[in-house]
């Protein structure tokens, strides 16, 4: 149950959240204006384009859906079981989503379409990171599922059905980080373009520091304790 679960998650759930959201906003801003922490648009737009005779627009937007795909893909091979628990590389991962938002600067400045696959991929590397605990998949790239799934504890809860607070709480951490990692990113692109994934990466670096440490101090503990 999320009752059970450790402080770090609502911690992780917004930060993550946040750092998608400001990707996200750089996306929508610089990168022809396309989203890249989620695909649902991205989908229509293949299905839109296939009606249309534009194969090189077409290709790139399924670059971008294959590229989510991969990073996702990453993840998984790195991560076995769905269930939170320390131990797992969520601190390799970050580092690699990292590297790939700085590599997608690296593109973008030279004006190729790989810093948008780069981006894409990131964003679907952590989107894998998500877990399923206490009947709900909480993604951290994007948050129509979550304004669902309140949606659903609200409708569970008129008719007298007991209201899980904590999950509400994680949920509601996700949605604030994420509309705060969209202000946060429009205001680092006004002011430094593409430079402003940078930002992104740096959190992504710290966080995995964070939790580097964190298992480091917790099997001291336990070591302590046996």
């Amino acid at each position: 149950m999320i009752s059970k679960l450790p402080k770090w998650v609502e911690y992780g759930a917004f930060i993550l959240a946040l750092t998608a959201g400001c990707i996200n906003a750089i996306g929508l801003m610089g990168f022809e204006h396309q989203s890249v922490s989620h695909l649902s648009g991205t989908a229509t737009l293949v299905g839109t384009q296939l009606l249309n005779s534009s194969p090189k627009v077409l290709l790139h937007l399924l670059g971008l859906l294959i590229s989510f795909m991969l990073g996702a893909a990453l993840s998984g091979a790195l991560l076995s079981g769905s269930s939170v628990k320390l131990g797992r590389h969520y601190d390799t991962l970050l580092i690699i989503e990292a590297l790939l938002l700085l590599c997608s600067i690296y593109f973008l400045q030279g004006g190729t379409y790989f810093g948008h696959y780069m981006a894409s991929a990131a964003c679907g590397l952590q989107n894998a990171l998500a877990t399923t605990y206490s009947g709900a998949i909480v993604r951290t790239t994007h948050v129509t599922g979550i304004f669902t799934d309140l949606g659903i504890m609200l409708g569970g809860w008129f008719k007298g059905e007991a209201f899980d607070k904590r999950k509400a709480v994680l949920f509601l951490l996700i949605i604030a980080g994420f509309i705060s990692g969209g202000t946060i990113g429009a205001l680092l692109f006004n002011q430094f373009q593409f430079y402003a994934l940078s930002a992104p990466a740096g959190i992504c670096v710290v966080l995995a520091v964070s939790y580097r440490l964190y298992k480091i101090k917790t099997a001291i503990v336990t070591l302590k304790v046996l």
